[in-house]
């Protein structure tokens, strides 16, 4: 069997710099607190956390020293909170989150309702949501009715969903006839690159694997797409997820990963699926 690697995958730049904040300044701090995993991916947050940073789901557990605000931001009112406190802040929040932070803040400012087309329960949204006073999360046609009543919408959407979508839900709201509608493109140009390199992977070989944390919107999207191209898609985390009956009868197979999966666990995957399927390293390719 001949295994393809994605030409985009792994970790994205505002991943890398997130992780390189922490280990830098875990170098100067025996303790560091990160509000929420830094990243939606266990390993690293297990390897972080042998270095000394804890993970903690609000402040208030904080009792002094250093915070790091992670990739996926922090609210509003999170960050008065780490100020009165007095704590250090380290903020590793991704730029792209910070631009999409202040430009709800900008619509709020110019009367728009915001609306943020996401996961309302992702913390990237949840980040989102304290930059404005009037804020909707639409996440499909179903979540349409929050919006009644409302004529004027500036609409958005959160960094690591798919441009088709982000089209459609677009498209449908423009369908409700609201007076104005100021539409902003907030998506991740990296995230879109290893969706369409995930996609035209799949549509080549027979099975596709997709490896990331499985609470990792990006990766999840990244399943979600090749599923609609290929039914034998698996979303794991790791090597040891994998169940090698599905093997059978693949003669080809390809590999993508998600922004917060770390090369090493795309390397020993791809490599240990080369030996178990009695692949030579010349057949480990780009999938380009």
């Amino acid at each position: 069997m001949k295994v393809y690697l994605a030409e985009k995958c792994g970790f994205c730049l505002g991943v890398k710099n997130a992780i390189m904040l922490a280990r830098e300044t875990l170098t100067r701090r025996q303790v560091v607190y990160s509000l929420g995993p830094i990243i939606h991916n266990q390993q690293v947050v297990d390897e972080l956390a042998g270095a000394g940073l804890k993970t903690i789901q609000s402040v208030e557990q904080i009792p002094s020293g250093t915070v790091l605000i992670r990739s996926h931001g922090a609210t509003r009112r999170q960050l008065h909170e780490i100020k009165d406190k007095g704590l250090e802040i380290v903020d590793a929040t991704c730029v792209l989150v910070k631009r999409l932070q202040k430009i709800s803040h900008e619509l709020n400012e110019q009367g728009y309702k915001v609306v943020i087309i996401g996961d309302e329960e992702h913390p990237e949204v949840q980040a989102i949501i304290g930059y404005a006073d009037n804020v909707a999360v639409i996440g499909s046609e179903k979540d349409l009715g929050k919006l009644s009543g409302h004529g004027k919408l500036g609409v958005i959407c959160q960094t690591t969903q798919s441009p088709d979508h982000f089209a459609h839900m677009v498209a449908e709201i423009v369908k409700k006839g609201f007076t104005e509608l100021k539409i902003i493109n907030t998506l991740c140009r990296e995230a879109i690159k290893r969706q369409e390199s995930a996609v035209k992977l799949c549509e080549q070989v027979d099975i596709m694997f997709v490896l990331g944390g499985l609470n990792s919107a990006n990766t999840k999207k990244l399943a979600e797409l090749c599923r609609k191209h290929n039914n034998k898609t698996f979303h794991l985390q790791n090597w040891e997820e994998l169940d090698k009956s599905s093997l059978r009868g693949a003669a080809t197979a390809g590999v993508t990963a998600g922004a917060s999966t770390p090369d090493w666990v795309i390397n020993e995957f791809v490599d240990r699926l080369r030996a178990v399927s009695g692949d030579d390293r010349n057949n480990v390719e780009s999938g380009d």
